[in-house]
């Protein structure tokens, strides 16, 4: 049984005899299941029979309903209703808006708007650039998305990507104090893509474009960085390699070896694949292989798509051909943002010594974390329920914080990799081990930490 994740966490009413040995037999019958108790609470109690809220975490769908099932099978439980508290929390969206002054008379109202806040209008119309101190503007970010690559669930579209988007809107205040807002966008062309963020982006301090498949996104990203006067981040790129890097300067640590001095196989050369492999380049890194489904990306390849191309031009110097397991032979460092299962843990033991494995495939990684322990000296996933979790959270906040607080216009390399270098540093020498190399994401610190680094100070 897999292991259990409040993501799937439920909550049955039960109805039961008027006999609180009942609810032990409950609590028994779920642990039997593989369940978690989390929660148990007498709703109302009668001579004639308890009402009883049993919440309880599970490992998927079908984990849960199995735990309904066996609650529903002790004697004298009746399964009344099982709510999913996942939807609940949703109901209605997580985010809000709020006003920030008073409306309770009618002084309020003639500053707050009309005739008084025609002045501020006015204001800005003579002073553009005052639109940043005197609106929402210059602490506001946009995440948009046109819904094509929303998390592992692929091209669902826009109204299901709106529930990640107001995720990460929560995310950003949460941890960055930034008013985020979802834009989810009903086409996937590229052109009115563009279009349609150049027109809104007046309102708003910086652009976050998220799930927008490769290589769309690429051209995207391209686009707007050249036509707006606001900085454009692509979180599953930038943020994503922001947080390998300083993952692996810290892992690097652990095993006492050098950034220039590593061989690194990186499995995927989509959007985040590419966006690691610039940066590790810029970071120092020498020697990287780029393998997808075809194997080796290499330059002596010309039949490569024109991304693909542009990336083994930049990697691959010995020329290696052949598949992932025939490229992992001596390479120091696996990264995985492909695919689950595409890592035999077998293969780890071709790896150099003191091997490091990032297998990032969410919600099923390249490998089992639990199995490439038995071969690596460092492993870390996407996942939250093993150690080492590759979570953009690290960056996205602090980088936007920064760029606000600097009014930047642009976010360049530089600020990248300073950002990575403030994650890692966050841990300290006397903290770090094979089992944190990255802090956690409710670390104050790191916040803080990024926003001065992009910051530049």
């Amino acid at each position: 049984m897999a292991a259990t994740t409040s993501s799937y966490s439920i909550t049955m009413r039960l109805y039961t005899a008027p006999d609180h040995g009942v609810v032990g037999a409950v609590a028994t019958a779920i642990a039997q299941a593989g369940g978690i108790v989390t929660a148990i609470d007498v709703a109302e109690s009668s001579h004639e029979r308890l009402v009883v809220d049993v919440t309880c975490s599970a490992s998927d769908a079908d984990h849960a309903k199995l735990l309904e099932a066996a609650v529903d099978a002790v004697a004298g439980v009746e399964v009344h209703k099982t709510s999913d508290r996942t939807f609940l929390l949703h109901l209605g969206g997580k985010i809000e808006v709020a006003s920030k002054v008073p409306l309770k008379n009618r002084d309020d109202l003639s500053m707050a708007y009309t005739p008084g806040v025609g002045r501020v209008s006015m204001a800005i119309a003579e002073h553009p650039d005052d639109v940043w101190r005197l609106t929402v503007k210059g602490n506001s970010v946009a995440v948009v998305t046109d819904g094509s690559a929303v998390l592992g669930l692929g091209n669902i579209g826009p109204g299901a990507a709106m529930p990640v988007m107001e995720g990460k809107a929560a995310l950003f205040k949460r941890f960055a104090d930034i008013d985020a807002w979802p834009i989810c966008l009903a086409s996937q062309d590229t052109d009115e893509i563009v279009r349609a963020v150049e027109m809104i982006a007046p309102g708003f301090g910086g652009i976050n474009l998220e799930d927008i498949a490769a290589p769309r996104c690429f051209e995207i990203e391209a686009r707007l960085r050249a036509s707006l006067d606001i900085p454009v981040f692509h979180d599953d790129q930038h943020g994503t390699a922001i947080v390998v890097l300083a993952a692996l300067t810290n892992a690097l640590r652990v095993v006492r070896k050098q950034l220039a001095d590593v061989r690194v196989v990186v499995s995927g050369g989509g959007a985040a694949g590419t966006a690691i492999v610039t940066l590790l380049l810029a970071a120092g890194v020498t020697d990287v292989v780029v393998v997808d489904r075809a194997g080796a990306l290499s330059a002596d390849d010309d039949t490569l798509a024109p991304a693909h191309r542009e990336l083994a031009a930049a990697t691959n110097p010995r020329r290696v051909t052949g598949d992932l397991h025939t490229v992992l032979a001596g390479a120091d460092v696996f990264i995985g943002v492909s695919a689950p299962g595409v890592l035999k843990p077998e293969w780890i033991k071709d790896m150099a010594d003191d091997a490091v494995v990032f297998a990032l495939a969410n919600p099923d990684p390249e490998v089992d974390p639990a199995e490439a322990e038995k071969y690596a000296a460092v492993v870390a996933s996407g996942r939250s329920d093993y150690p080492n979790q590759i979570n953009n959270v690290l960056a996205f906040p602090g980088v936007f914080r920064g760029l606000l607080d600097a009014r930047a216009s642009e976010i360049t390399v530089d600020m990248l990799l300073r950002a990575a270098e403030a994650i890692a540093l966050v841990v300290k020498d006397e903290e770090l081990n094979p089992n944190f190399i990255i802090p956690t994401v409710f670390h104050p610190d790191v916040p803080k930490a990024v926003a001065a680094a992009i910051r530049g100070h």
